[in-house]
């Protein structure tokens, strides 16, 4: 009897995860590796930041999705470096030998080189990043009621650098709840001094969008009293003052950063397998090149097509139907049959900006407003994994929308041993 042929996945995102799926039931030993026991979903990471949604909303046990597999194993541990010439990932729990290496471990803040910004500005990749960011937010609301006057302000200022979905999601986010949340909450504060702003290198947010979208975007973000500075950068930040390129300063306490992602690292394989962003560079069947039997998917991985002499957008449409060709070959190694390439087929981008306002983009036309938002709210709900964090979603999402309301504004500090 043939021996079964290991793959390790490193990297329970959209890519490692679908990759895992589709492999069940296949005649591969299939070794799931991720520093995390859960999968998160990051589109939605700002609504648990805002205290939108609960971590557990968006958050899904590994092992919970793999219960009733037979060839899928599970591993929780911090990936080390590998070596490829025998072929052995070593980790922060043991060695594994491996017959296929697939690397889909996503990306990381990028700083761009910034070390004080890096020290001071809060980050938000991770469930742990938005709990810490929910927990920074709820508290400035605290602080600001015991405040000297002369720092009052730079508590009232929040700065969000980067004007892609992310900062506009959340910068919509935040706006919503100066309108509707905090005057209830704070009965005896006047907050109409809070001021969010938002901080975009390029000189349009949304840039990669349609130019309705942005234009429509930046719309919906004034209108709800977002400051918007586009055409700039933060060059500087102690702690207390933001120092952008054109020479204004803000005084703000609690700056976001929104601004850009760089590829994780992993120790072992030769530098000049990445370029810029620290991907992977990878053939059409996501293979490293000149790494036989080992391939990148997703965020990490820089491919070159006719269609895209730049790579791919890195969104989870792209991870996800990598993933799935990339499930496809190995199933037709087994039976030696060709391998197919991957080619992208855009199925458009999204952004909301709040309550009714979202911009949508399809290959073919863009639309804004209501609809565009009942489109969001529905796609992202089919790509929440389980039907009872769907429904837990819709409920929160529901009652927010009739009562302008969350009921999750729970400070949750970890307890220090005595």
């Amino acid at each position: 009897m043939q021996t079964q042929k290991r793959i390790v996945i490193v990297g329970a995102g959209f890519a490692g995860l679908r990759l895992a799926q589709d492999l069940e039931d296949t005649n591969y030993d299939v070794l799931l590796i991720d520093k995390n026991n859960y999968h998160q979903f990051q589109p939605l990471m700002y609504q648990v930041a805002t205290a939108r949604l609960e971590p557990a909303s968006i958050s899904f046990p590994l092992r919970k999705v793999f219960q009733h597999s037979k060839n899928v194993r599970i591993r929780i541990a911090d990936v080390l470096s590998v070596d490829n010439q025998n072929k052995v990932l070593k980790t922060s729990i043991a060695d594994f030998d491996y017959d296929y290496l697939v690397i889909a471990f996503g990306c990381t803040t990028n700083y761009f080189g910034n070390t004080k910004m890096e020290k001071y500005a809060f980050p938000m990749k991770s469930v742990p990043e938005a709990i810490q960011l929910r927990n920074r937010i709820l508290q400035t609301f605290e602080d600001t009621l015991i405040a000297l006057p002369e720092d009052l302000q730079a508590l009232m200022n929040f700065v969000i650098v980067g004007g892609g979905p992310t900062g506009v999601e959340l910068a919509g986010a935040l706006a919503e709840m100066k309108k509707n949340v905090l005057p209830k909450d704070y009965p005896d504060k006047d907050f109409s001094k809070l001021n969010i702003y938002l901080v975009e290198n390029s000189a349009n947010v949304l840039d990669v969008m349609s130019v309705d979208s942005q234009r429509m975007s930046r719309k919906y973000l004034e209108e709800l009293g977002v400051i918007v500075k586009t055409g700039n950068l933060v060059s500087t930040y102690d702690g207390k003052t933001v120092g952008l390129k054109s020479g204004e300063t803000i005084e703000a306490k609690n700056v976001i950063w929104a601004a850009g992602i760089i590829g994780n690292k992993l120790e072992g394989l030769p530098t000049e397998i990445r370029t810029r962003g620290n991907r992977f560079l990878v053939n059409r069947c996501n293979e490293i090149q000149d790494l036989p039997n080992v391939y990148a998917l997703g965020d990490v991985a820089f491919m070159v097509t006719p269609k895209y002499p730049n790579s791919h957008p890195q969104v989870a449409s792209v991870a996800i139907e990598q993933a799935s060709v990339l499930a496809k070959n190995f199933k037709l190694k087994l039976e030696n049959k060709s391998q197919i390439e991957y080619e992208y087929h855009d199925k458009g981008s999204m952004a909301t900006v709040g309550k009714r306002k979202a911009v949508v983009d399809l290959p073919k036309f863009s639309f804004q407003g209501r609809l565009a938002w009942f489109t969001w709210m529905f796609v992202h709900l089919m790509l929440i994994l389980s039907v009872k964090n769907k429904l837990s979603i819709f409920v929160n999402w529901m009652f927010s929308y009739f009562n302008n309301d969350s009921t999750l504004r729970i400070l949750l500090k970890p307890a220090a041993k005595k």
